[in-house]
């Protein structure tokens, strides 16, 4: 019998979560994603040491100001690590925008014009490239935008269903709820408690939010994302796409049972409803205890691994101008 892995990749589209290009040519995903936490990752492993010098010796002599270079060689390094990761998939590679932006609709569009023309320049066409925006209101539409121009986005940190039906009212390409932490969340608010993987709110709430996008039509990807242990992604067998870390693709790998889909479209439809307003979201999600914590919780995470990563540059920098 082929393994869990392979058995999955018949009833998903599978993702790597990871920017470790060993893991990326093991286990062959169709697609990779990444973020601050893992671009920070990748780069203290030592496997980019290459690409960190050649970096710093192009922006070295930049015009602006030291904190400028510093952008700048972060906006090429999280582009040059997505260029190489898309050398190992036939997909696609998710970039994240500065987490630091979330609230600001239009720096938001104006870094995701600036890391998608760092691509083209590399000769990487932007249909093989997803935008990673905070589903926060403002992220949400800055992908509205950006969606209209022919940048395809991945809408990140939903823990609500008000965000998930925002980025598809918006149009958003994808959607990655974070079915692990909202369990983190939920097991520190009820210690005890045993959540078996059918139960988990994190894994009902993708249900949810598959079948509410399939039954009103939206072509929104659902990708489940963040898994704590390999059940929770058989309890999702069938969604859309499943982001997978290195160790639960290894697990999948070395398991042999049985694989069943658990998300089908049902082929039921009913009539939209109309666009959540702005006070309705900000209301929505105020009510939903989990969600705005591990939302701002999430944003907090990215933005300090990403002032570590700056931190990096900034010392090769100066090391480099000595």
């Amino acid at each position: 019998m082929p393994s869990s892995l392979e058995q999955l990749k018949r009833l998903s589209t599978v993702v790597a979560d990871t920017g470790d290009l060993d893991a990326i040519r093991r286990f062959v995903p169709q697609d990779a994603t990444t973020n601050p936490s893992l671009i920070l990752k990748g780069v203290q492993s030592g496997q980019y040491d290459a690409l960190l010098d050649e970096i710093v010796a192009a922006v070295r002599e930049h015009n602006g100001t030291r904190e400028e270079a510093v952008d700048e060689a972060c906006d090429r390094l999280v582009v040059a690590m997505g260029g190489l990761i898309l050398n190992h998939v036939p997909g696609r590679v998710s970039t994240e925008v500065n987490a630091r932006l979330s609230f600001d609709k239009d720096a938001s569009i104006a870094k995701a014009r600036r890391l998608v023309a760092l691509y083209e320049e590399a000769g990487i066409n932007r249909e093989r490239i997803l935008i990673k925006l905070a589903s926060t209101w403002e992220g949400i539409r800055a992908a509205e935008v950006l969606e209209r121009e022919g940048i395809e986005c991945n809408l990140t940190l939903v823990f609500s269903f008000a965000q998930a039906r925002a980025c598809a009212e918006a149009g958003a390409f994808l959607i990655s709820p974070f079915v692990g932490r909202i369990l983190d969340w939920f097991r520190k608010a009820n210690p005890g408690t045993d959540y078996a993987p059918d139960e988990e709110p994190g894994v009902l709430q993708v249900r949810e939010i598959y079948r509410y996008f399939r039954r009103h039509g939206y072509a929104t990807v659902v990708m489940g994302a963040s898994f704590r242990n390999s059940g929770e992604i058989r309890a999702l067998a069938g969604c859309d796409r499943l982001t997978i870390s290195p160790a639960l693709l290894e697990e999948l790998a070395g398991a042999g049972n049985r694989m069943e889909r658990v998300l089908s479209d049902s082929g039921e439809r009913a009539e939209r409803p109309a666009p959540i307003s702005e006070a309705e979201f900000r209301w929505q999600l105020n009510e939903d205890a989990m969600a705005t914590e591990k939302l701002a919780e999430g944003i907090r995470g990215f933005e300090a691994d990403q002032r570590k990563l700056e931190a990096l540059l900034r010392e090769r920098l100066v090391g480099s101008a000595a």
